[in-house]
């Protein structure tokens, strides 16, 4: 094997300052390569260069998208529940007793495209570290998830290899994956969307963050070794870096190992029982260019790293390829030296590698506005030399053009008054059966039942219901419910109101659960944004959900920004998913979506008004394949009022279930209501295709036991709320009933349509590649 080369010093790049680098192949700018040999005062070195062009990624920085960002805290919503707010790895909630919940959602889209099975399954192991570094146990994890048309030959390599990694991966850290989304759409099938939450609980006392205070301290990498899988990943890092012929034989997307995760979680969470950490990051995107630009900026003190004392895998990775390999399952530490013992003794009781790469450095007062000094060295050789917070805080900030789509006009005034209505009975009963069983309607059985939702044993709701529910602290009865949400097709017609009816729905399922909604997270998957028309979109919907967020008092805790989202120059539908986290005092008055097996002869009421409002509909997608005119009118009002009764409604014990109305509006709430429960419902509406097809949004449709109907109606007008029964349950069939008309859809011919689709196009072959 030859000579490895010697890494450049920063005394080399002191003495050759004219020396070409390939920053552009790092997807490095003109002005931005200008600006770090400004702050250096001298050219980079390769791995300056390699730290910069990641930490100034779009990925990593939020250089397109922070100046929108920034509303999510100018307009946050006053209120003492938020612990922890944005800018450390997770948000935290304050959720009652001393008990803190955190949560988030990211992206892994690009990843799971190449290479679905581990690019889904470390999106998962990311996440999860991601809660682990707040001080919390993980508990849960949820995913939302946009795939092409379910036909689409692609489609059948990506959804099973995105859904094998997702359970794989939960599974084998025991992790109960309690909910989430499936959808599927043209603009997704060469760019899938695979976006995983994971949520965790702890104590107040308990909360960790992300910084390196005091000099002398310890800063100890522990976890898997370093390999070449995912350099790279995080940024447009090039393989011109690097010898080209190698390079190009490494993989671009991680491996995960979630046993050697489950040894992670459990040793860090001892560690911080045992009060040996004072700073904690995880390893995700930047790998140790991330963690110690980071811990650094958010400490006291500078740093200094020997990179090669990092445990490798590959002995021929140079400095640049450390720095950048995003390998799983690593966590980086501050430590007091007193602790180092306890803490070396505690990783060897569980099998975990750990070894000391550095040490915390003072600073003086010159160089404490920007963090001390970053130094790494090579064999005693200086490598790198840098201020950490112009790699963490300080990187550039781009006001990206942004225009109104010129085609935007003729998109909105393609209304949906023009399109056929359905001309009768049978019409309208075929209608119905093609809207429950369309691509994203239909039953995710086929997805969610490789999942483990019930491992841990405190799943109180899981997928197909409106919210997931977990159980937190000790007494075994206050829990938090979680949804997530979001319609590229409302988004494309209206990103402003579009993003505020993925956030009012998220909210509506969480207060159907009979949780109330607390705080919100994020992802915000979009196209490039140096096209105008895209960042145009995505600057609407972060004023939407900003506004949103304030007007219902949630504040949003964090979250993920992805851009360039597209196939070729065409971009997906805009597609925020937003994720709500509720509250509920006691899990045992929870509601779920089933009509209730013992509730025959209950009475079925619809809760909130229904317009005609088909723009963007599964109707309109799936019977004349139309989106054009206007998404529903979104009402915060009226989805407060709604989200109160519920949650006082469920305090109260007076219903027997709720099931909000979104895609597919009255006729696929019924009909998924009906199969859960396994009995059939009659119900009779005025106006048969508004009343079964509209998607206005602030309505639920609830089960009411007959006893408790006079204290309910009190309840809703206490509320504000419009109620109308239009039914009971009871009976094997779904039957609707109108003034010059009615037909009867049987449960069984229900089930084959809504269950049938997933199956009959991805096989009974749920087998998962290891």
């Amino acid at each position: 094997m030859p000579d490895q080369p010697q890494p450049e010093t920063v005394a080399a790049a002191k003495a050759a300052p004219d020396t070409p680098q390939p920053y552009a192949e790092l997807g490095v700018a003109d002005d931005e390569y200008a600006r770090i040999r400004t702050i250096l005062g001298r050219r980079p070195t390769a791995a300056e260069l390699a730290i910069y062009s990641v930490m100034w990624s779009e990925h990593c920085s939020y250089k397109s998208s922070k100046v929108h960002l920034r509303q999510f805290g100018e307009k946050a919503p006053a209120g003492d529940a938020l612990l922890v707010g944005m800018g450390e790895n997770a948000g935290v909630v304050d959720v009652g007793d001393g008990n803190a919940v955190t949560f988030k959602i990211e992206s892994h889209n690009h990843p799971s495209y190449v290479e679905p099975h581990q690019g889904a399954a470390t999106g998962v192991g990311g996440i999860v570290r991601d809660i682990l570094t707040m001080g919390a146990r993980p508990v849960a994890v949820m995913d939302a998830l946009r795939f092409g048309p379910l036909d689409a030959t692609d489609t059948r390599r990506v959804l099973p290899g995105v859904v094998s990694g997702i359970s794989f991966y939960g599974n084998c850290l025991g992790l109960p994956n309690i909910g989430g989304e499936l959808g599927f759409g043209a603009g997704y099938a060469g760019n899938p969307l695979v976006n995983a939450l994971c949520v965790g609980v702890m104590r107040h006392e308990d909360i960790k963050l992300a910084q390196a205070p005091g000099p002398g301290n310890k800063v100890v990498l522990f976890g898997a070794t370093t390999g070449p899988d995912g350099i790279g990943g995080a940024s447009v890092l090039a393989s011109a870096t690097f010898d080209d012929e190698s390079h190009a034989k490494r993989p671009s997307v991680q491996v995960g190992d979630p046993f050697l995760e489950k040894l992670l979680i459990e040793c860090s969470l001892e560690l911080f029982r045992d009060g040996l950490v004072v700073g904690i990051q995880d390893l995700g995107a930047a790998g140790v260019s991330c963690a110690t630009t980071e811990l650094a900026a958010g400490g006291t003190g500078g740093m200094r790293i020997a990179l090669d004392r990092v445990p490798l895998r590959d002995s021929t990775l140079t400095p640049e390829e450390i720095l950048m390999s995003e390998s799983q399952e690593r966590m980086m530490a501050v430590v007091e030296p007193a602790s180092l013992d306890a803490f070396m003794e505690t990783c060897r009781k569980w099998d975990v590698q750990a070894s000391v790469i550095g040490e915390v450095t003072d600073v003086t007062p010159d160089e404490a506005e920007r963090g001390g000094r970053l130094v790494m060295t090579w064999n005693g050789e200086t490598v790198v030399d840098l201020p950490p917070r112009t790699a963490s805080d300080e990187g550039p900030v781009y006001e990206r053009p942004y225009a109104r789509p010129v085609e935007q006009d003729a998109l909105q005034a393609d209304t949906p008054d023009s399109l056929e209505r359905p001309g009768g009975d049978e019409e309208l009963r075929d209608q119905v059966l093609a809207v429950l069983s369309a691509p994203g309607v239909c039953d995710p059985s086929w997805v969610t039942e490789q999942y483990d939702s019930y491992v841990r044993g405190d799943t109180v709701l899981s997928a197909p219901h409106d919210a997931g529910m977990i159980r937190v602290g000790d007494d075994g009865s206050r829990g938090v419910a979680l949804a997530t949400d979001g319609n590229g097709r409302y988004t494309r017609l209206d990103p402003y109101a579009g993003t505020q009816a993925a956030f009012a729905e998220a909210y509506r399922n969480v207060a159907a659960s009979g949780a109330r909604p607390l705080a919100v997270t994020n992802c915000l998957n979009f196209g490039s944004p140096e096209d105008p028309g895209v960042m145009w979109q995505f600057a609407e919907s972060t004023r939407g959900l900003a506004d949103a967020c304030l007007r219902m008092g949630t504040p949003v805790t964090g979250g993920n920004v992805s851009f360039y989202n597209q196939t070729g120059e065409t971009a997906i539908n805009p597609t925020p998913v937003i994720g709500v986290l509720g509250v509920i005092d006691d899990v045992h008055t929870r509601l779920n979506t089933a009509f209730p097996r013992h509730g025959s002869g209950a009475r079925v009421v619809l809760l909130g008004t229904t317009a005609e409002e088909v723009g963007g509909s599964v109707w309109a997608e799936v019977v004349h394949g139309h989106l054009g005119g206007l998404p529903p009118r979104v009402d915060l009002d009226a989805e407060e009022a709604l989200a109160r009764l519920l949650s006082d409604a469920a305090d109260e014990q007076l219903l027997a279930a709720a099931h909000d109305l979104s895609d597919g509006g009255l006729a696929v709430a019924l009909a998924e209501s009906a199969l859960r429960g396994g009995i059939g419902c009659s119900v009779h509406v005025d106006d048969a295709f508004t009343a079964l097809f509209s998607e206005s949004g602030a309505r639920a449709v609830v089960v009411v036991d007959t006893d408790d109907g006079e204290a309910f109606t009190r309840m809703c007008r206490k509320h504000g709320v419009p109620a109308a029964e239009i039914g009971t349950v009871g009976g094997a069939s779904v039957t609707f009933t109108y003034p010059d008309g009615g037909f009867s859809i049987d449960l069984e011919t229900l089930r084959e349509a809504h269950s049938a689709p997933l199956p009959e196009a991805l096989g009974d072959d749920r087998s998962q590649p290891v």
